[in-house]
């Protein structure tokens, strides 16, 4: 009878010390998320302070998009293969963007091929 009332007891405690142990392992994945989510928003307020600065956005405004104050000469250096890649000889031209497109509508007309037994 006492073995029983053990077993009772036992099975009775299994069910919340199992939703214990999830809700801890929740918990520590949120915590997880929260932290990530914390170092995200750190580094955005890092890049919104960089924006903010005059002289940052002007140095990328020159490094992206090649910007030159008036009076400056601008100059782009060329790696050495797109200089001799006029030189070689012409290779067979891509097709314009819209064959592209109608050859990709033509292809999905087509049904698609029986998988192999």
């Amino acid at each position: 009878m006492l073995t029983l009332l053990c077993l009772g007891l036992l099975a009775s405690a299994a069910l919340p010390l199992r939703e214990y142990i999830a809700q801890r392992q929740d918990i520590a994945a949120l915590e997880q998320q929260q932290s990530e989510a914390r170092e995200r928003i750190a580094a955005l307020e890092a890049e919104r302070e960089r924006l903010e600065d005059p002289a940052y956005v002007a140095a990328e405004a020159r490094r992206r998009l090649h910007f030159v104050l008036p009076g400056e000469t601008a100059y782009v250096v060329l790696a050495p293969e797109e200089v001799d890649a006029p030189a070689t000889p012409a290779k067979s031209k891509q097709a314009p963007w819209y064959s592209q497109v109608w050859g990709s509508v033509e292809q999905a007309d087509r049904p698609a091929p029986s998988p192999a037994p």
